[in-house]
């Protein structure tokens, strides 16, 4: 049996115990017979502190989106604002859509911090969800085009 889950999963051996744990990226099976609770990677208690301050001090860019798609302003969907996903903490994320949406600004056109960008992006695809970026200066000057760009990456009308 430790075959079929070796090439989804990795064991993890208990030194101190009868049984063997078999990790997911999602889920834990215990002795390969119980389905443990999933992982838990939304709004780490670790990061309250850090998500509380960067919604306290909103950019000015994420002050006039998020002016546009609160209170499902925008096609009935809920957005929350600087959500973490794992270690993660994202300007907005829309739960029903699994999508987040991050706004770049010059801080964000560097080597280092584009590389940052590219294996964090990769890393939320992975998790399964779409990510979308948009220049502040966009939200400044095209906020229609940005809300549809959004809406576009809708995958069901409400």
């Amino acid at each position: 049996m430790k075959e079929e889950y070796r090439a989804a999963g990795r064991w993890l051996l208990n030194r101190s115990a009868s049984f063997d744990l078999l990790y997911f990226p999602d889920f834990f099976i215990f002795d390969k017979r119980k389905v443990l609770e999933p992982k838990k990677i939304h709004t780490l208690p670790s990061h309250h502190d850090k998500r509380t301050g960067l919604r306290n001090n909103l950019t000015p860019a994420e002050a006039t989106l998020w002016l546009a798609i609160k209170n499902g302003q925008l096609q009935n969907r809920k957005f929350r604002r600087q959500h973490s996903i794992e270690h993660y903490i994202v300007d907005f994320y829309c739960p029903s859509e699994k999508l987040i949406i991050e706004l770049d600004g010059q801080g964000h056109f560097d080597p280092i911090a584009t590389e940052y960008d590219r294996v964090r992006t990769a890393r939320l695809n992975e998790l399964g969800y779409t990510v979308i970026r948009f220049e502040n200066k966009l939200v400044f000057k095209h906020m229609d085009m940005v809300l549809a760009d959004i809406a576009s990456h809708f995958k069901k009308e409400e």
